[in-house]
């Protein structure tokens, strides 16, 4: 008994520590696989450090959600590449020292009422198509055998769409529908096969170098789902994150019956959606920037070594539902210095190709000159301490132990700050620079200033 409690503890710690060593992820959304392997050195000269793809199984359609209904997890075939584009675009990025991480749907499996009213998937017109076309199929299957179909009808749920999504059994046993008679997304069991045939897809992902698994839906599952396909053996050596989504911290519905028995019932990571709802709250008209000293100890943040960070998410410009959580484009940019410049979190950064037709707001995000100054702090105050020096309503300014400062002002008027240097332990006669616009503060004395301009940040790292 003792020799498995020593286990536990090990396995627990070693995840934990992963989580904490996790670093910067752009989340290359809806890009083709071969395109990530193109931008593989650019990606690390940006100071990258992980890459999450689109769901990699076989899927159809062209629209950004056909990612998101699976079809087969024994090959990956989908308009953005094949099983053959899919590890090359493993082997480049961990050529230039970056991890692949995959965007998985355990959930459920695609909407084809319209086409069949079988549950077979994936069905025999694509079986068919592995039988005509084998030698393709043969040479990019993960696992498996392509003869029988992967799912019938015993390994769903019964029909049935969502009305309470407050309640936890709807939400965990009931399908996504999308109204006007959809019958919705077939809903998966937690049965033996289900589970198997989820657990040698990861194993077969992991084989090919996937370091990481970003849980869709992570919400509609249960606990023991997800408990039975992540295994210690699954779970090693790699980072697993859920997507739960919740309009709050702790004393919130989402919260409480959703996204805290998940971290009280897995070691898994989370997007931390209490903290963006903090920085929603600091950023709306009347919000203070006090609102972002320390959330976490009033439950409004996730512990440090599980949250994914973030100022935006694929579903949030995607999902009308979600649209009203856009943050304006000024304030989603301090938003970022502020992910990036504290102390905690593995930030993640949005970077699509216009799916949304918000005027390419999100596209080639990743390289913009102001993200790339962002990781460059990061980078260099990574498991460094952080403390609040000051804050108002209008202004938040943090410094990494002697590394660095950030300020950041959301009001239309500039703030200048003082610093008591020797008590907070600012090394003198050393220049500060602004990662964001180069701007120089030389710290030569007890009492320096550090001027916030209006509706701006300033990530100072000392040379």
């Amino acid at each position: 008994m003792k020799t498995n409690l020593l286990a536990v503890t090990l396995l627990l710690s070693s995840s934990a520590s992963f989580m904490t060593q996790a670093d910067t992820i752009l989340h290359a959304f809806n890009w083709k696989y071969s395109e990530v392997k193109e931008k593989a050195q650019e990606i690390t000269q940006l100071g990258y450090k992980k890459v999450l793809v689109s769901p990699a199984y076989k899927s159809t359609g062209d629209a950004w959600w056909a990612r998101y209904q699976p079809q087969d997890y024994r090959v990956i075939d989908n308009p953005l590449g094949d099983t053959d584009d899919f590890k090359q675009m493993i082997a480049a990025l961990k050529d230039n020292g970056v991890d692949t991480y995959a965007d998985i749907v355990f959930n459920h499996m695609a909407n084809e009422a319209s086409q069949r009213s079988d549950l077979n998937f994936p069905g025999s017109k694509i079986l068919s198509q592995y039988s005509q076309q084998s030698e393709k199929y043969q040479s990019i299957t993960v696992f498996g055998d392509l003869s029988q179909n992967l799912f019938t009808a015993s390994d769903f749920h019964p029909a049935g769409c969502i009305g309470d999504y407050t309640n936890v059994w709807e939400v965990q046993n009931k399908r996504l529908c999308g109204g006007n008679g959809d019958p919705g997304l077939p809903d998966l069991t937690d049965n033996s096969w289900v589970v198997s045939q989820q657990q040698a897809y990861l194993k077969a992902l992991k084989t090919m170098g996937v370091k990481g698994f970003r849980v869709d839906a992570a919400k509609h599952m249960t606990m023991s789902h997800i408990n039975k396909v992540f295994t210690p053996e699954i779970k090693s050596g790699t980072h697993v994150f859920g997507e739960i989504i919740a309009n709050g911290g702790r004393g919130h519905v989402d919260y409480d019956r959703f996204l805290a028995p998940y971290l009280q019932q897995t070691d898994h990571g989370a997007y931390d959606f209490p903290l963006f709802s903090q920085i929603r709250k600091a950023f709306a008209f009347g919000g203070t920037m006090k609102h972002l000293v320390d959330p976490g100890a009033f439950g409004q943040a996730l512990p440090n070594h599980r949250a994914i960070t973030f100022s935006v998410t694929h579903d949030i410009p995607l999902n009308t539902g979600f649209r009203n959580q856009i943050l304006n484009e000024t304030d989603e940019k301090l938003a970022n210095a502020y992910i990036f410049g504290r102390d905690g979190g593995v930030p993640l950064v949005y970077s699509d190709h216009n799916e949304s037709n918000d005027n390419g707001r999100w596209q080639d995000l990743y390289k913009r000159s102001d993200i790339k100054g962002m990781i460059k702090f990061h980078n260099a105050t990574q498991g460094r301490g952080m403390k609040v020096v000051n804050s108002d309503d209008c202004f938040i300014l943090f410094k990494r132990e002697h590394l660095g400062v950030v300020g950041i002002n959301k009001c239309d008027q500039g703030k200048d700050v003082w610093v008591n240097t020797a008590v907070d332990n600012l090394y003198w006669h050393r220049n500060y620079r602004d990662t964001l616009s180069n701007d120089v503060q030389r710290v030569s004395s007890q009492w320096h200033k550090f001027y916030l301009p209006a509706r701006s940040a300033r990530m100072w790292l000392m040379e």
